[in-house]
């Protein structure tokens, strides 16, 4: 039954239904206004339901601002068309006039009052006290060109359609006896046994034939087409192209050295070994003992440690949290032992081992750097007057390296490259803003002066396209080496897949064991168990995965090695159907899914019946005419 609801699916009323049945049913309705149609026609009609042209305009304007808040631009009637908004616009107030007129057959109404209960209830329309707000309610209908009893007839217009597809499809969940019978399809695993066929098997391959060569060529002929090429001239416009590091004054050089020293200096590093003590009186008798021949090696020895328990490391002053013990170590001369100092977390004597001293980087080393630096920031803040410079120069009627020359900027030039960025021999062209670029250049014409793109963080690209080089066909000389590796390839695959169906078929009849083929081909057999139907494994591959489970317990089969060297013989030994597979089993994402599916069918079914039982018509004329207003 499924089969015969989805062939129903692909006429032109399920389709519409499928795509906007539901969704439609929770905006205003097919006209957002009661209007008078200046022409006296209709754009559809479904028995005694009509969709006037106004309706359809006010449906298509609708879209088509819907569309510009997407696309943040407002489009045009002609972008609009190419986005094909007025068929859809059709099949939106076709399906209203559908459910419109099924509701007027059937008697189906609502009170005002209900709907007025639903605006209240509605956080549109509601304060911050959450609470019905007349006046903002009165807002939003104005904003969107709406009287009070203009939503309430389109409300009740919406209730009674929802109603008909509430009846339909509403509470639609997946049988548990199918949930039950899709986990143990879910779950079921599978053991299976496969040799791998090397490619050795079938090479080394001869040289193709001329004609064998000419006929693989001429059933790829667009693999090796050229694609089209464009010649692409670009002009940078960043805060470097445009720096003169010569203009910057020398006391600014020194100033920003000066209060960027700290950029400049490597500071003091000091290798600091500590011996901490319970108290200050360890402490005390510790350093007496070191006046009297006691060395800090064998302090730490009595302590049961080694130097490396106390080293601290090699670190500079600001990695001392210990204000105390950061000065008294940095006060130290090297290979010297401090007094007791009082740390904050008890006392503590110390060895200084290695002293590296600040190293500060002279004025001389970093001014040219330095020189950039204020040259790249002073024409950071002049990039816009730059980039009016260049605009009002194109708009003078300059070329476009008229104007880089009039800035001191490079025009570049990029022969011949592809949408992908491929010159005509396949390597790839270096392009700044390279996607964005060529997605750009290809999307322009030849000698058009286009818009800049942006360019890093403050800068822009100025581009256009010089030529066009049209996409055309090669022939067999232009790419032989390339269709004769091609063909040599495929020539291998062809006949190590036949020489696997040799095997398997010997395997089928009984004539040869899997454990025979293996050790004929001197391969080793494997074994793969607990092959889930879903799963990719990382040996054989979602592919090989879905071949092992499209034959019987038994079966035998081959597939390519998804490494891409070879093919892979099996057989399938073992099959373990889910001791208890139930319906909770199914997640619940997949169980909604299926539900989801068969409200989707349901509603088909629905579409099938209001197209059989009603008959519509659409006038395009009408429709055309509608397009035309204002």
């Amino acid at each position: 039954m499924l089969d015969s609801l989805r062939k129903a699916a692909n006429t032109w009323v399920a389709k519409l239904l499928l795509g906007i049945l539901v969704l439609s049913f929770g905006i205003w309705g097919i006209s957002g206004q009661m209007l008078t149609d200046p022409t006296g026609t209709s754009v559809v009609t479904a028995g005694k339901t009509d969709v006037s042209v106004m309706d359809y305009r006010l449906a298509f304007d609708r879209r088509v601002a819907e569309l510009s808040r997407q696309f943040g631009t407002q489009l045009t009637r002609a972008q609009a068309e190419a986005f094909g908004v007025q068929e859809q616009v059709l099949s939106e107030v076709t399906v209203g006039a559908l459910l419109d007129e099924t509701s007027r057959k059937m008697g189906l109404g609502v009170s005002r009052e209900s709907i007025a209960e639903l605006a209240a209830k509605d956080p549109t329309f509601q304060g911050f006290d959450g609470r019905f707000d007349v006046a903002r309610f009165d807002y939003i209908l104005q904003q969107i060109g709406m009287t009070r009893d203009a939503y309430l007839r389109n409300q009740t217009q919406v209730a009674r359609r929802q109603q008909i597809v509430d009846a339909v499809a509403t509470g639609v969940d997946a049988p548990a006896t199918l949930l039950q019978s899709i986990a143990q399809y879910r779950g079921e695993d599978r053991t299976v046994d496969y040799v791998v066929l090397p490619r050795s098997l079938v090479e080394p391959i001869e040289e193709p034939k001329a004609e064998d060569l000419q006929a693989y060529f001429d059933g790829n002929k667009t693999a090796y087409g050229a694609p089209e090429f464009r010649t692409i001239s670009y002009v940078k416009l960043e805060p470097e192209d445009i720096a003169e590091p010569e203009a910057v004054a020398q006391e600014d050089i020194e100033r920003a050295y000066e209060q960027g020293r700290a950029n400049y200096t490597v500071a003091e590093r000091r290798t600091i070994e500590q011996i901490n003590f319970d108290n200050e009186e360890a402490a005390k008798a510790a350093q007496e003992s070191l006046r009297s021949g006691v060395t800090f090696e064998d302090l730490v020895q009595l302590q049961g440690k080694k130097l490396e328990d106390v080293n601290l490391g090699h670190l500079p002053r600001t990695q001392l949290a210990d204000e105390k013990i950061a000065e008294a170590a940095f006060s130290l001369p090297e290979n010297q032992v401090s007094d007791v100092v009082e740390g904050t977390f008890g006392p503590v004597i110390l060895r200084v081992t290695k002293i590296e001293p600040e190293k500060v980087t002279p004025l001389a080393e970093v001014e040219k750097e330095i020189r950039q630096q204020l040259a790249v920031a002073d024409a950071t803040r002049q990039i816009q007057d730059a980039y009016d410079a260049y605009e009002d120069a194109r708009a003078g009627g300059a070329t476009l390296k008229e104007a880089a020359d009039s800035l001191g900027l490079t025009v570049q030039t990029i022969k011949a490259v592809s949408a992908k960025g491929e010159d005509q021999e396949g390597k790839q062209v270096t392009l700044p803003n390279s996607t964005q670029l060529l997605s750009a250049a290809f999307e322009t014409d030849e000698g058009v002066e286009n818009a800049p793109l942006n360019f890093g963080s403050s800068g822009y690209l100025f581009y256009e396209v010089e030529e066009i080089i049209p996409a055309r066909e090669r022939t067999l000389d232009d790419v032989r080496d390339r269709v004769v590796a091609d063909w040599t390839r495929a020539e291998v695959s062809k006949r190590l897949k036949a020489k696997a169906e040799e095997f398997a078929k010997a395997v089928r009849d009984g004539t040869r064991t899997l454990d025979q083929v293996a050790e004929e081909i001197s391969q080793e057999k494997t074994t793969k168990r607990g092959l889930k139907r879903e799963s990719n494994d990382p040996d054989l591959g979602r592919g090989g995965v879905g071949a092992v489970f499209a034959v019987q317990k038994g079966g035998v089969g081959s597939f390519p090695n998804p490494a891409g060297d070879g093919e892979f013989l099996f057989q399938v030994t073992e099959v373990f159907q889910p001791a208890a597979a139930t319906s909770d089993a199914v997640p619940a994402d997949v169980a909604k899914s299926i539900g989801d599916t068969l409200t989707q069918d349901l509603l088909i079914q629905l579409a099938a019946r209001l197209q059989s039982d009603l008959e519509v018509t659409v006038n395009r004329n009408a429709m055309q005419q509608a397009l035309t207003l204002f």
